[in-house]
Parts: C-alpha cells; sequence; structure tokens
C-alpha cells in the first residue's frame, strides 16, 4: 500500500472526528445549547477511543492497552468536568483523571525512548514555560496550590517523554505524538488560566479545539510507532 493510499484512510474517521468537535464547539459556545453538551463532549473521545479499538492490531498488546486506558481516563475527566460549576468535588475527580492519563501516556512514550537523544534543551524551555504559568497563576490558585503544582510537573514530564522518542521511532510517529503532547500543555494552560487567573475570549473554543486534536494526533502517532509496514493508515 503506497503512502498515499495509508493516508486516505485515516480520512473518513478524521472528517467524522473533526465533525464531532465542531459540533461541540458550537453547543458549549451557545448557552441556549449547552445541556447538550452532555452528549457532544463525551462523544469525541467515545469516537477516537472506538476507532483505536478497531485498530488495536497496529499496535503491541502493552502499548494498546496502556494507551486505551489513557483514553478512558480522559473521556472520564471530560464527564467528571461537565459538573465543576456543581461541586469542586468534580474539578477534583476530572484533575485525577487527566493526571492519570498523562501517565499512562508517560509510559507509553518511555516504551519508545531514545537513549541517545539530547534533551537539555527541551527540558529547559519546558520548564521555563511552566515556571512562567505557575508565576501566572499563582495568586488566584489558594487550595489548589499542591494539586495543580503536582499536575503541571506530569504533564511537562509527558510532554518531554514525548520528545525524547525522537530517531526511535519513525519521524511521522515522532511529529504526530510530539505536536499532540504541546497541543494537550497548551490546552492545559489555556484552562488553568481560564479557571485560575482571568476569562479567555472563546475559551471554549480554544480549549477543546487544542484538547481534542492533542488526543487524535497523539493516538495517530502512537499507531504509527511500530515498523511502518505493519500499519495500514
Amino acid at each position: 500500500m503506497s503512502n498515499n493510499e495509508k493516508y486516505h484512510s485515516f480520512v473518513p474517521f478524521i472528517l467524522i472526528y473533526a465533525a464531532l468537535v465542531i459540533c461541540d464547539l458550537i453547543i458549549g459556545s451557545n448557552p441556549r445549547l449547552i445541556e447538550y453538551r452532555y452528549f457532544t463532549k463525551p462523544a469525541i473521545l467515545s469516537a477516537l477511543i472506538i476507532f483505536f479499538l478497531v485498530c488495536k492490531n497496529k499496535v503491541r498488546s502493552s502499548v494498546f492497552w496502556i494507551t486505551t486506558l489513557a483514553l478512558l481516563f480522559s473521556l472520564f475527566g471530560d464527564i467528571l468536568l461537565l459538573f465543576v460549576e456543581k461541586s469542586q468535588v468534580f474539578f477534583i475527580g476530572g484533575l485525577v483523571m487527566f493526571l492519570l492519563a498523562h501517565l499512562m501516556y508517560i509510559l507509553v512514550f518511555l516504551k519508545k525512548q531514545n537513549k541517545q537523544k539530547k534533551g537539555a534543551l527541551f527540558f529547559l524551555l519546558s520548564s521555563l514555560y511552566g515556571g512562567i504559568l505557575f508565576g501566572v497563576l499563582y495568586s488566584g490558585l489558594g487550595d489548589m496550590m499542591i494539586p495543580v503544582i503536582i499536575y503541571m510537573i506530569v504533564i511537562l514530564i509527558m510532554a518531554n517523554t514525548a520528545y525524547l522518542r525522537d530517531g526511535c521511532v519513525p519521524k511521522i510517529s515522532f511529529k504526530l505524538v510530539f505536536i499532540g503532547a504541546l497541543l494537550f500543555m497548551i490546552s492545559d494552560s489555556l484552562l488553568a488560566y481560564s479557571l485560575f487567573h482571568s476569562t479567555l475570549f472563546l475559551e471554549n473554543v480554544w480549549i477543546m479545539s487544542t484538547y481534542a486534536f492533542a488526543q487524535l494526533l497523539i493516538v495517530l502517532g502512537i499507531l504509527k510507532q511500530e515498523n511502518q509496514t505493519r500499519i495500514i493508515v
């Protein structure tokens, strides 16, 4: 199968996924339709999980199960965050679910680490980013300071382990996962900024679009990380 045919076979799902994301963005931005978000938001990760299950023969068993857990934890986190206005307990629960999702992704990325890769510069840059973000959020964190610090450390580790896959996986796999990890970090940063500092213009659009496509790119990248002759994409 040619490279063009491989990429084209993903197009139908990507179009469906994009349609689900757009639908959720429209509903999430319209107060009169907001109740439908209980269906549209979980539908995004549900579709991605089904897609990954269909493609499970493309990756090793251990990678499949850990990635599936990451997606399930993310789905549970999405659902819990729909109820944050009712109680802070839901926010804490969502934070824990996404923390677990990031830990699962870290485990997947660690399986393909390039021990020869020099990661000091990216580590310094990502740490600087995290430090600046923490400085911006500091005054508004209150009792959430420790949980947020822990979460920030974990997501920075996730981004760094994604970066260190370079040279140990096909280039397309590295690029998809690394860009996805960066988008995930940006999405979480925007969410934290809106929760603990200031409301953003069209914040739901920026947060959900970066988050949804972060998850998609990471999954596509994981599907591409094995020997390319085994992967029909």
